[in-house]
């Protein structure tokens, strides 16, 4: 019998199945088990979203919508990130795919050609790094584990004096997954001078924009616009994750070219979803705004209790994720702890090492869990370090 797996695309075959989603599987077999390993709000999405999305059914809007995203939508999304955030883009600079998670893969094939240089900070979600090397691309991890886990425009200009013009593309998402870090205006516009006027596209992954505590959010569209690709969606803000609407934004003939391979890949997203996520970008402007201050309240929670039994975190400004490192005494291998704490303690956390270069010797929470669960997991945590 012929091996035929031999034949199939290297990149992909090399792959290995992603790791967090495995581990919260694995997880989520052992009886009782309290997890903070998935990033997915738990909160329903508003009312008036959910009658959109039935409307549309109702009113047959079940045909092909153009391939780009309605027009419904596309303005709506254009409306929203003006308003919102000052970013203005036209329907036609706005491509709507299925979740980020496809506008991540789109824009990168999009830009890259094998052999070109992708420059991800990390830690960082896995799939930006996962994305690239199976198109061919270099990527160079920069660790940020030292600088507050923040890029340096030190560091930034470090790659381009060893690289040269291979380098085609740096990712950024803030807030940041899994650190929950976020940038200053100010900051991202020292990035931006680094490669402002080079042929390099910053890929900017924004999905938690409303998702920031602190401070408003601030975003490199405001640097450099003509370099950026935007990404962002309604699946953190408004508890949309399984409605699968993501949405791409750069200037006109990048969006086209963006386009092109979304025409290939999936022709259009469902009708009705893109009719329900039209109505959350223009008539839910502020339904995240008491999902933000639940989050805020479970973040400041568990990070005073995380501190109390050793573990050393940044404070998360963003999303609903807090970066720990394992305290000493501890088992410091992140990725045979996690296994230790789901057994032994009936507590499932993501292995900081899931995140690349940078995440060892540390454990990603996810808080959006309800305040009952963290509470009874910080229980477990207690009693399980108590043995130690």
């Amino acid at each position: 019998m012929v091996e035929m797996t031999k034949y199939m695309r290297k990149g992909l075959v090399e792959q290995k199945d992603g790791a967090i989603l495995s581990f919260s599987a694995y997880a989520a077999k052992i009886p009782g088990i309290v997890s903070f390993t998935i990033g997915e709000p738990d909160f329903n999405t508003p009312d008036h979203i959910k009658t959109a999305a039935k409307n549309a059914i109702a009113q047959n809007h079940s045909h092909y919508a153009p391939s780009a995203g309605t027009l419904g939508l596309r303005q709506a999304a254009s409306d929203f990130l003006a308003q919102r955030y000052d970013q203005h883009y036209a329907p036609d600079e706005v491509v709507v795919t299925n979740g980020v998670t496809e506008g991540i893969y789109d824009a990168l094939l999009a830009i890259l050609n094998p052999g070109d240089v992708v420059v991800v900070p990390t830690p960082a979600f896995p799939l930006y790094i996962s994305d690239a090397k199976m198109l061919g691309a270099e990527v160079v991890q920069l660790d940020t584990s030292k600088t507050g886990f923040k890029l340096t425009p030190q560091a930034l200009q470090g790659v381009l004096d060893e690289y040269g013009e291979r380098v085609r593309a740096v990712v950024l998402n803030y807030p940041n997954n899994p650190t929950g870090v976020c940038y200053s205006q100010e900051e991202l516009d020292q990035l931006a001078d680094v490669i402002r006027d080079k042929p390099i596209f910053a890929l900017c992954d924004e999905i938690y924009s409303e998702l920031s505590y602190e401070h408003p959010h601030t975003s490199m569209v405001k640097s450099l616009r003509d370099q950026v690709i935007l990404l962002t969606g309604v699946s953190k803000s408004w508890a949309m994750t399984g409605y699968r609407i993501g949405v791409v934004c750069a200037p006109k003939e990048v969006a086209h070219q963006v386009l092109k391979l979304h025409q290939m890949i999936t022709t259009s997203e469902p009708t009705p979803m893109q009719d329900a996520a039209q109505e959350a970008f223009a008539h839910g402007q502020d339904d995240a705004v008491p999902m933000k201050a639940e989050f805020k309240k479970r973040r400041d929670y568990l990070y005073q209790e995380l501190t109390k039994l050793g573990f050393d975190c940044v404070k998360p400004e963003g999303a609903f994720y807090i970066f720990a490192k394992i305290p000493a005494g501890l088992e410091q291998d992140d990725t045979k702890l996690i296994y230790e704490l789901a057994e032994q303690a009936k507590v499932a956390v993501t292995a900081g090492s899931f995140f690349a270069k940078g995440g060892a010797g540390y454990l990603r929470f996810s808080y959006a869990v309800s305040v009952a669960q963290i509470e009874e997991g910080v229980k477990r945590l207690r009693a399980y370090l108590q043995t130690k």
